[in-house]
């Protein structure tokens, strides 16, 4: 589906495609039906050659029986919540808790095939849909852990609280599973530093200020939603950052290994893990979006910068000086 171009200033940076770029990236793109009979039915397992690295046009659920087993080394999930959402045509509703979890059943098992024995899985959802995460992780998987992530945008509700955060699930194959903790360390200010014999204890001083590594928790307040104003920034209603993605595909999949997002929207996945030095597959339905997403792949071809890492190392929110 084509989306018509807003009006916008100057400054801002949201992608936009024209009409040639537009045909150029559809070719770029990946159709299963490629891949089908005589009769137009696909069968077999995708080629791992043909599809990695690529952006995949396709409803997973007509094609999640035919990714190749066992290739990926981190599954990012990010499906639509349990909500009423327009996706630019594609529209989403809201259903029960049961009717939730059974549309999750319909697919997340099939999906876990697609995990090498020590892979890992993260799936996304807000705190109306995260029982119902929880209880189909549980159910294939061993849960690690919980990431609660600050997601400051919107104007708030009168009556309720302003929902601000999002979670995501942490989980694995197995007891035998890949993390590296050390990758995801952050840099943090230290207000009160202290000193033994004289020195800096367990922080450094610098001229931007005094800061010391931490490991990474799983609350998350160091994350900027994209705007209009971020190079990053596209007109998908749920786009996650990269920063977010940089954390997961960091401590999850090793450099050269492959993060697999079947529901890839405009592409943050696919494009963090180039810029890591990981493969990627990317798997969406519309085929708008996955023009989005190889536009950002493109520009990731010269452009590897990660709004808040540098250096190897998170920094926190509006703590990293703009570095030209």
């Amino acid at each position: 589906m084509q989306l018509e171009q807003k009006k916008r200033s100057p400054k801002n940076k949201t992608l936009i495609l024209t009409a040639d770029e537009r045909t150029f990236y559809k070719k770029r793109l990946v159709y299963p039906t490629g891949f089908s009979d005589e009769q137009g039915k696909t069968c077999g397992f995708f080629p791992l050659k043909s599809i990695l690295n690529k952006t995949l046009c396709a409803d997973l659920l007509s094609i999640v029986d035919n990714l190749p087993p066992e290739c990926a080394d981190l599954l990012f999930i990010d499906p639509p919540y349990n909500l009423d959402k327009d996706f630019h045509g594609f529209k989403f509703s809201k259903s029960t808790d049961d009717g939730y979890t059974a549309y999750l059943e319909s697919w997340f098992p099939r999906l876990l095939k697609t995990l090498k024995p020590t892979g890992s899985v993260y799936i996304c959802g807000d705190w109306k849909s995260s029982s119902c995460l929880y209880a189909v992780m549980k159910k294939y998987t061993v849960v690690r852990n919980r990431i609660i992530w600050q997601r400051e945008k919107g104007r708030g509700a009168r009556a309720n609280w302003k929902n601000t955060c999002e979670d995501i699930w942490f989980g694995t194959i197995g007891e035998d599973y890949y993390f590296d903790a050390d990758a995801v360390k952050q840099k943090r200010r230290v207000l009160a530093p202290y000193r033994e014999n004289g020195k800096p204890k367990d922080w450094e001083q610098t001229e931007d200020g005094d800061f010391r590594l931490t490991c990474a928790g799983n609350f998350w307040d160091d994350i900027s939603v994209p705007y209009w104003s971020m190079a990053e920034n596209t007109d998908h209603p749920t786009q996650k950052p990269e920063k977010l993605l940089a954390k997961l595909i960091l401590a999850s999949c090793p450099e050269g290994g492959l993060v697999l997002d079947p529901f890839l929207g405009s592409g943050t996945s696919s494009v963090t893990a180039k810029k890591l030095g990981r493969n990627y597959i990317g798997i969406e339905m519309n085929e708008e979006y996955c023009c989005w997403a190889e536009k950002r792949l493109a520009f990731a071809e010269t452009d590897k910068t990660i709004q808040g890492y540098s250096d190897g190392v998170f920094w926190e929110r509006n703590t990293l000086h703009a570095r030209k």
